[in-house]
């Protein structure tokens, strides 16, 4: 610390380009801090540290971390608290660019491993940006020196030592993951699809906000024909619906929260922090959310199951396109789903091609099947569970065709779930609508698509160009890849992470011989031995900007990559 205090005094007024002989590590009473990265001017991305505190100091105790879930609660949690501690301790911006600046990637709402707070056997390590600070281009050597030896110890003694952190509110968050986790592997065990607990808050207070409605939420009850118990480690006996395997329709009139369940059922596929509302809407990991999405590129996707017989004799069994529709882009997310690999489709019809879900008695019997080349989802959707055993979660207001061949039918009335499968089959045997299943008995084949080196071109002017812009876009080379209608993608450290592992993929496992699935496989096997610190391409520099992506947004952002080339 003394060498670094010195080296401060000295470079003092310097031209900022001086920090960099700030590079090293330096030990602290509390702590060691290793400065990775100085940034070049003050206007550049902030400056990259880790602040290290031997576990010896740290004395978290092994309860809290030794489990994956524990452990990936225990970092959320800190990093959290690490960010609190920022907040109360550190101003904004203290001078030219972002000068002053001490931040961390802590999270929202959802509960994500990340990269930026790392625990060990060995020690606790926080991966912080900060803003070395000037004014103009003049290194600030006083200021920087209270960040460093005065901001940045308080920061850490306050989050990353147990003694000083509010105990009982840690293993709380701890427990809860773990009881989060115990509630997924029960869904697969008692063979449901998701669980949404009695008293969860669905509602979100805006629309671009996640946290939950203040007021006038109406509490989640489970009917009693769906309520399932549950023994949780921590927790104890919680009841909630239990939702099967197989295919379950939500109806109701507008307003009345279909949507606004299939929502939550969606985000379910995260664990979420206390207090959010949706601790316990548990879903299955691997589902999927499909919609429409006109304008998309489709790369060698065999539609077939829904898509035959165009004009021209345009090939659909590897259906190439630069502006999809609305039906076959519906149709080319939903095969590369079961490509990646999902035991639960999700869709709404509010969002869905209204062509590509139902094609009643009426239009059939004016369009001749061999005029009409798609092959509507009702004709397929028990298919693919009973071949596949896909389930499938379906917002459905305008249709009763779908009565026909659903498991269990949810009626939302006033934001209440109410069971009337036993009403809809009833109506479904008065009133037969004589439409004709089309497509066929069987759903067809899931080819496995073989990614080509030569599509993925990171070069942009004889450099490596790739980067996360926010949330929905990733720049790849000259490629903008549109991740906007990924809507279970909820973070831009998850788009960061996602970037970087295309480019690893890409330059690691592509060999033009292995499937799109099993590459994924391969290089999430690599991230879970090592981390996903693996993926970063910049050696000597902490990549404490990630969250996990699932395989499913990975996959779709290569699928929306339009430079992709498959066989």
């Amino acid at each position: 610390m003394e060498r670094l205090i010195q080296l401060l005094k000295r470079i003092d007024g310097k031209g900022y380009k001086a920090y960099k002989d700030l590079v090293g590590a330096y030990d602290f009473v509390d702590f060691t801090l290793f400065i990775d990265h100085v940034q070049g001017d003050p206007f550049a991305p902030p400056s990259r540290i880790r602040v290290r505190v031997d576990m010896e100091r740290a004395a978290f105790p092994k309860e809290l971390w030794t489990t994956k879930p524990r452990r990936v609660g225990l970092q959320d949690y800190l990093s959290r608290q690490v960010a609190a501690q920022i907040k109360n301790n550190v101003g904004g911006v203290r001078g030219t660019g972002k000068s002053g600046l001490i931040l961390i990637d802590s999270g929202g709402q959802e509960i994500l491993e990340r990269t930026a707070l790392v625990i060990r056997p060995q020690y606790v390590e926080a991966r912080l940006s900060i803003g070395l600070p000037a004014f103009g281009r003049k290194i600030a050597g006083a200021l920087a020196l209270k960040m460093f030896t005065e901001e940045l110890p308080k920061i850490i003694k306050s989050s990353l030592i147990y003694t000083n952190v509010a105990a009982d509110e840690a293993l709380a968050f701890v427990q809860l993951k773990e009881d989060q986790q115990f509630i997924r592997e029960e869904l697969v065990r008692r063979r449901l699809v998701s669980f949404i607990a009695n008293g969860s808050i669905l509602p979100r207070e805006s629309g671009v906000s996640q946290k939950p409605m203040k007021g006038g939420a109406v509490p989640f009850e489970a009917p009693a024909e769906l309520t399932v118990e549950l023994n949780l480690p921590n927790r104890g006996l919680i009841k909630g619906m239990g939702i099967p395997e197989g295919v379950t329709l939500i109806v109701g009139g507008g307003y009345h929260g279909k949507s606004t369940l299939l929502k939550a059922v969606e985000r379910g596929v995260y664990d979420h922090i206390s207090g959010d509302g949706r601790e316990f809407v548990i879903t299955r990991h691997d589902a999927v959310k499909i919609r429409a999405e006109d304008g998309r590129r489709i790369e060698k996707v065999d539609i077939s199951p829904f898509i035959n017989n165009l004009p021209f004799g345009k090939n659909t069994s590897a259906f190439c396109t630069d502006d999809a529709s609305g039906s076959t882009s519906q149709a080319a997310n939903i095969i590369e789903a079961l490509e990646i690999g999902t035991s639960l489709l999700l869709l709404d019809e509010d969002t869905s091609a209204t062509n590509f879900m139902i094609r009643d008695a009426r239009m059939q019997a004016l369009v001749a099947k061999d005029k009409e080349p798609i092959t509507p989802f009702v004709d397929k959707i028990r298919q693919l569970y009973r071949e596949m055993g896909v389930s499938t979660v379906l917002v459905m207001g305008g249709s009763g065709d779908y009565f026909d061949v659903a498991d269990l039918v949810i009626m939302m009335d006033e934001y209440k779930p109410l069971v009337v499968t036993d009403k809809a089959r009833e109506i479904a045997r008065e009133r037969p609508t004589n439409r004709r299943p089309e497509g066929g008995p069987q759903f067809g084949r899931i080819k496995g698509r073989v990614p080509l080196r030569q599509g993925f071109r990171p070069g942009l002017g004889g450099k490596t160009k790739v980067e996360a812009k926010g949330l929905s876009t990733i720049v790849f080379g000259s490629t903008a890849i549109d991740l906007s209608f990924l809507e279970q993608l909820v973070d831009a450290s998850q788009t960061r992470a996602i970037a970087d592992l295309i480019l690893y993929l890409s330059r690691k496992y592509v060999d033009n011989q292995r499937p799109l699935a099993h590459l994924l496989q391969a290089v999430y096997d690599e991230v879970e031995e090592k981390g996903l610190d693996v993926i970063s391409p910049f050696s000597g520099r902490h990549p404490g900007d990630y969250a996990m992506p699932r395989r499913q947004e990975v996959a779709g952002a290569i699928n929306r990559l339009r430079t992709l080339m498959v066989k």
